[in-house]
């Protein structure tokens, strides 16, 4: 008997690997999959209820009498999933399961569920090799419960060897699979099988959220600027441009069509985005007028030098010769490119802001949500080895009336939940 619009039960355990769980969920709704989360206590400290709840738009399990209006809400969740996905599963919720010990919602779903099991590891090297785990998963392989093998590589431990969690996209793929072996039917399920992920994330080319984009005109400003002092120095800052490349990309392949402006960058322009190249904010500024005003959504990314050097020479300054010029360089303000075109903003345009800071975080958001005049600020801290450079990034999106903390997780599925949140708002 086929079956469309599955729903899969994601069981979230305590692992530091659990940040990837909302990778798992974007990556499974994108092929057209409902996602429910059940969590243990210990899930919690490392990912809040709040960030699933926000993802899934559904209500997170955590404990046995969590529900008052289901009295046994751990048959309900049971019945209603077609297959129970626990990633990452721990050393120690594998053996409960392995054992039939129920002492939660988590592990006592699992024993009520009927549906197929799906197990994907997460742990420490030795934990992973120890007897105990090895013969608790030749036990439940003898079950019929299936198991996304973990990979081998660096350990948040510090240890090298096999426990990290199996990639997001393997993941993904592996549950749609036990979907069609089981008679489910998901949107984009031939693609999301064969051809999983494009290049940079987990987004599948035919995936249910595809097209909630087509139609809308996204504008996005990436990168750093760069300010000249003389024909070879310049003033400017970390920026890599990966957060907003992250979102053009995003945007396209959910069926906008997008204009990235980017600052002096070394990566490559995202397929079927229209990349805009400059060098200073002024040049931004200019770049930026036109596509903003004929945007739906225009997001803010680029790291904007505030300053810039008053008289740059237009030849380099030499040590010795031109020491005046060198010990004492006259700076004047930039113009503010998100403060400067959100005053032009729109009935139904939503515009959205970054804030990196290194300290007081939500306060510093707070403010520059009300000088800027955006709609919502994306805050994130940098430094030290954050945000600026590497490939993932913890953020909070603020408004007017709350903020929402997400955890850490890559910037391809960051970019995700900046959009959805977009979505929501228009």
């Amino acid at each position: 008997m086929t079956k469309t619009d599955p729903t899969v039960l994601i069981g979230v355990t305590g692992c530091i690997a659990a940040y990837k769980s909302c990778e798992i969920v974007r990556g499974l709704q994108k092929a057209g999959v409902r996602c429910k989360v059940v969590m243990t206590e210990h899930a919690a400290e490392f990912v809040g209820p709040t960030t699933f709840r926000a993802l899934t738009h559904e209500p997170v399990a955590m404990g046995l009498f969590d529900d008052p209006s289901d009295p046994i809400h751990h048959i309900s969740l049971a019945q209603e999933c077609d297959v129970f996905l626990i990633a990452p599963c721990t050393a120690n919720v594998m053996a409960k399961v392995a054992h039939g010990i129920a002492d939660d919602l988590l592990t006592t779903t699992a024993l009520a569920a009927t549906a197929p099991l799906v197990l994907a590891p997460a742990m420490n090297v030795h934990m992973y090799e120890a007897a105990a785990t090895q013969a608790n998963m030749g036990v439940l392989r003898e079950r019929g419960v299936r198991f996304i093998e973990a990979g081998e590589g660096y350990l948040a431990c510090g240890d090298v060897g096999r426990g990290r969690l199996a990639d997001v996209e393997a993941i993904v793929r592996r549950t749609l699979d036990v979907l069609a072996e089981i008679g489910c039917v998901v949107a984009g399920e031939e693609s999301a099988t064969t051809e999983a992920v494009r290049p940079g994330g987990a987004r599948f080319e035919d995936a249910g959220a595809q097209g909630d984009l087509a139609g809308k005109r996204v504008m996005v400003t990436a990168g750093p600027t760069v300010e000249p002092i003389d024909a070879v120095r310049y003033i400017s800052n970390h920026s890599s441009g990966k957060m907003g490349y992250a979102i053009a990309r995003a945007a396209a392949a959910r069926g906008a069509e997008v204009t990235l402006i980017s600052g002096p960058v070394a990566l490559d322009a995202p397929t079927g985005v229209n990349v805009v190249r400059v060098q200073s904010a002024r040049d931004m500024l200019a770049a930026a007028r036109e596509p903003f005003a004929a945007s739906d959504i225009a997001v803010f990314s680029a790291a904007v030098a505030d300053l810039r050097p008053a008289h740059p020479a237009d030849r380099k300054l030499k040590k010795g010769a031109d020491d005046d010029a060198l010990s004492s360089i006259e700076l004047v303000e930039n113009p503010d490119v998100l403060a400067t075109l959100a005053a032009g903003k729109r009935a139904g345009q939503c515009v959205v802001g970054f804030a990196a800071e290194t300290n007081d975080v939500l306060d510093n958001a707070r403010k520059k949500l009300v000088s800027k005049g955006a709609d919502v600020i994306v805050a994130n801290e940098v430094g030290e080895g954050r945000a600026f450079g590497t490939d993932d990034n913890k953020a909070w999106l603020v408004d007017a009336q709350e903020e929402c903390e997400l955890p850490l997780m890559s910037k391809d599925a960051l970019a995700e939940a900046i959009l959805d949140d977009v979505l929501r708002r228009l």
